[in-house]
């Protein structure tokens, strides 16, 4: 049986919650992409900010 990804948020690769380091590595992408969209997000839609203190609520941090 093949084992599920888990997105948590990261520990060595935050800014201010490792939200977007753990979305990038949950994604595999770079996490500079990551943070460019939430603050595109941010500036245009302003879902951004909700999405994130979302994820920042529910997602645990990595061990």
């Amino acid at each position: 049986m093949e084992a599920y990804k888990k997105l948590t948020r990261s520990r060595t690769d935050r800014k201010i919650a490792g939200v977007c380091g753990g979305l990038a590595r949950y994604l595999n992408i770079d996490p500079t992409v990551v943070r460019i969209l939430f603050l595109i997000a941010l500036l245009t839609m302003s879902f951004g900010f909700w999405v994130y203190l979302i994820i920042w609520i529910c997602a645990p941090e990595e061990e």
